[in-house]
C-alpha cells in the first residue's frame, strides 16, 4: 500500500518520492539534489536538454542503478507492474516479427513459469493494439511498417507491461511533428481513461507541453518542478516555449 495524503477533499497516492536524490554514470554526476513526488494517475514530463541527466533518472526509478545519494522510495508498485518503452532504436526492432507477436511479448513478465500465453495475455494484446489505433496492422510485418507504426507497436507492448506506471525515454524521437503530437493525445487519452500513471522524457518541451500534468526540468541539478501552467509562467518555461500562450493554446 502506497503512501497517502489528502489533496482538494480527495485521497491521494504517492507512487515515487526523491529526497534530495542524486545518481552517477561512469562515476560522473549525472543528476543531483532531486526533490520531486509522482501521484498515481499523473502525467509526468522530464524535460532538459541533452546530457541534462533525463535517462539517467529513468534508470534508476527503474532500479536499474543505485542512487549515488538521498533516497528513493517505490511505495506502491513492483517491478512487474510497470511498463517500460525505452529510447527507440530501429536497428535493434528489425527482425520478422507480427506485430501482436511484439505486442504480446509485454505480457512475458507476467507469465511466471507459465509455458504459453494465456487467453488474458492476448486480449490484453489485442485491446491495447486497438487503444493504440493500429489494430487492423496486428498480421503485418514489424520491421515493414513506418516509423510511427513501429513506436505505437513498442508502446502497446509497454502497455501490456504496466499495471500502474508507464515509463518512455523519448517516445517521439525521429518523428514528425503531426505524428508526436498525436502520440501525445494517445498517451494522454491512455493516462486518463486507465488512470495509468505516464513519465515521460522528452527534450520536444513545446510539443508535449500540453499534454502533461506537472513538469520536471533538469540541467543536472532540478531546475523546475511543477504544474505545467506553472512551467509556462517561469523563467525556465517562458526561456524554452517561446510564448507559452501559443504552445498551451493546442490543449
Amino acid at each position: 500500500m502506497g503512501a497517502l495524503y489528502e489533496r482538494g477533499g480527495l485521497a491521494v497516492m504517492i507512487l515515487i518520492r526523491c529526497r534530495d536524490l542524486s545518481f552517477a554514470y561512469e562515476g560522473n554526476p549525472a543528476v543531483r539534489r532531486l526533490n520531486f513526488a509522482v501521484e498515481g494517475g499523473e502525467y509526468l514530463c522530464i524535460a532538459g536538454e541533452n546530457g541534462s541527466g533525463k535517462s539517467t533518472l529513468i534508470k534508476g526509478l527503474l532500479g536499474l542503478i543505485q542512487p549515488q545519494g538521498g533516497s528513493l522510495l517505490r511505495e506502491a508498485f513492483r517491478q512487474n507492474e510497470i511498463g517500460y518503452l525505452p529510447q527507440y532504436r530501429a536497428a535493434r526492432m528489425d527482425f520478422p516479427a507480427g506485430v501482436f507477436e511484439v505486442a504480446l511479448s509485454g505480457r512475458l513478465g507476467r507469465r511466471g513459469l507459465r509455458p504459453f500465453y494465456s487467453l488474458a495475455d492476448r486480449r490484453a494484446a489485442e485491446e491495447n493494439l486497438d487503444a493504440l489505433g493500429i489494430g487492423d496492422l496486428r498480421k503485418k510485418c514489424y520491421r515493414e511498417l513506418s516509423g510511427g507504426q513501429q513506436q505505437r507497436v513498442l508502446i502497446a507492448r509497454a502497455l501490456c507491461a504496466a499495471r500502474k506506471l508507464l515509463i518512455l525515454d523519448e517516445p517521439a524521437a525521429g518523428l514528425d511533428p503531426v505524428i508526436s503530437a498525436e502520440l501525445y493525445r494517445t498517451l494522454q487519452r491512455l493516462n486518463r481513461e486507465r488512470g495509468l500513471t505516464v513519465i515521460m522524457v522528452t527534450h520536444d518541451i513545446q510539443g508535449a507541453l500540453p499534454y502533461a500534468d506537472r513538469i520536471l526540468h533538469l540541467k543536472t541539478d532540478q531546475i523546475f518542478w511543477g504544474t505545467r501552467d506553472e512551467y509556462a509562467d517561469s523563467d525556465i518555461g517562458r526561456k524554452f516555449l517561446g510564448d507559452p500562450r501559443r504552445v498551451m493554446a493546442h490543449d
